[in-house]
């Protein structure tokens, strides 16, 4: 075993120095993304008692990422990207400080305070998928995003469980002449996560990363292939507007508090960690389409078993398959966007954050209209209705996505074949 391990060890060391670089300061922003992820949502479920306020929240986020997303471009021409990288994740933490310590938050602070941690969180990704696109390659790429997923999937077992058990146990307790409350216990744990963005900020500081050369990121039109992965990132922006909310929501309706998220998650969460790392490690760029296939298809189970049966049971099915679907979801999409920038940024000879920019313009139009949904069914049928069957609509949707995605795949490896093609015969 400790060979093994050992082995697998080394096999982390041979990648590039800026890739390791990036997976170990990813590890560690790790432990901040469960507190955003999850807790966030819960914390405002407890202080509103209103799952539509978590959604308003979230619409909030997504706009604060577009902003800054677009920001970022401009910025990329006087600022490194791991400086603007390190400001997104620094702001990540400052704006949950911020959120935390306001001691009557309405809704127009909601709002704000969304859109901040959008922004934080609009550094952080846009400028994280540059350096990823930089410091990999198709080949590596199943391995980075297999690896980066099994840090992402054990800190979704392991931070839930502790801030569980943390809330549950200050709740009440008396230390230094000062009594504790569950809402001094989120002020605790906010605190510990700014510390840890700090910790990350220190790690990117040791890799090179490099700046686009080109300029000019804004345009209009795209390439066919392009407009392809567009649409393949609105139909996974569907799924990300519920992943985010619908399992606190549903969890602190019909299972219990706080400390069950975290029991939940990692009934099969461990499994999960171990399977994704296998896959990043093994599989080869053919096999994305059974990986995402498999992982979309486990979700639409969740989702059924949830309508069928809302309670303690159906919720509990759905968040163990989503806890299998978004990491297998993951592993597969972001090798095959970053295949599809490659393809076409040579073939438009366009700065890559182009690309990026206009993926997350794709992402937000899936999310809004995800919740949009939720919204609409939850103010004009029910809010039971709307966690029952808006969750199903939404995976009935992405089902789409898996021939779609197929296409992609084809039609950039066939680029990449005529581009071999095309060397061959000039060294002719």
């Amino acid at each position: 075993m400790i060979a093994k391990l050992t082995a697998e060890f080394r096999f982390f060391l041979s990648m590039p120095h800026n890739m390791r670089v990036l997976l170990i300061t990813n590890m560690l922003y790790a432990l901040v993304l469960p507190v955003v992820e999850i807790f966030m949502a819960a914390y405002i479920m407890r202080y509103f008692a209103d799952t539509s306020y978590v959604a308003i929240f979230q619409v909030a986020m997504y706009t604060g990422i577009i902003i800054t997303s677009l920001t970022n471009g401009f910025l990329l021409k006087s600022f490194k990207v791991a400086h603007l990288y390190s400001f997104g994740i620094l702001l990540s933490g400052l704006s949950m400080v911020a959120m935390m310590f306001v001691k009557d938050i309405k809704l127009f602070g909601l709002i704000v305070s969304g859109a901040m941690i959008g922004a934080a969180s609009g550094f952080f990704w846009t400028n994280r998928y540059l350096m990823a696109l930089n410091t990999t390659q198709d080949e590596n790429r199943n391995y980075f995003f297999g690896l980066e997923s099994f840090f992402f999937t054990i800190a979704n077992i392991t931070i839930p469980l502790a801030i569980g058990a943390l809330l549950a146990s200050i709740d009440g307790m008396h230390l230094f002449g000062i009594e504790f409350n569950i809402y001094k216990g989120y002020q605790i744990v906010t605190l510990i996560v700014f510390l840890v963005t700090i910790l990350a900020v220190f790690s990117l500081a040791r890799g090179k990363f490099k700046n686009p050369v080109q300029k000019d990121f804004l345009y209009f039109r795209f390439d066919r292939l392009w407009n392809k992965q567009i649409l393949l990132a609105f139909l996974k922006g569907l799924v990300q507007g519920f992943l985010v909310t619908a399992p606190a929501m549903l969890i602190m309706k019909y299972v219990g508090k706080e400390g069950s998220l975290g029991l939940i998650q990692g009934i099969s969460g461990g499994l999960t960690a171990i399977l994704i790392y296998l896959l990043g490690r093994f599989a080869k760029p053919k096999h994305r389409i059974l990986i995402f296939g498999v992982g979309i298809s486990l979700f639409l189970i969740g989702t059924v078993a949830n309508g069928i049966e809302l309670s303690m049971f159906g919720v509990m099915v759905f968040v163990l398959c989503k806890v299998f679907f978004q990491p297998l979801h993951d592993l597969a999409y972001y090798p095959i966007m970053m295949k599809v920038i490659d393809v076409v940024s040579k073939r438009e000879n366009r700065n890559q954050y182009a690309y990026i920019l206009n993926h997350e313009f794709g992402l937000y139009l899936g999310r809004v209209s995800g919740l949009g949904l939720f919204i609409f069914l939850a103010f004009y049928v029910s809010e039971t209705f709307a966690l029952r069957y808006s969750l199903i609509i939404v995976a009935v949707l992405q089902m789409l996505s898996i021939p779609l995605a197929k296409n992609i795949m084809k039609d950039s490896y066939s680029e990449n074949h005529i581009e071999k093609e095309k060397r061959k015969e000039g060294k002719k």
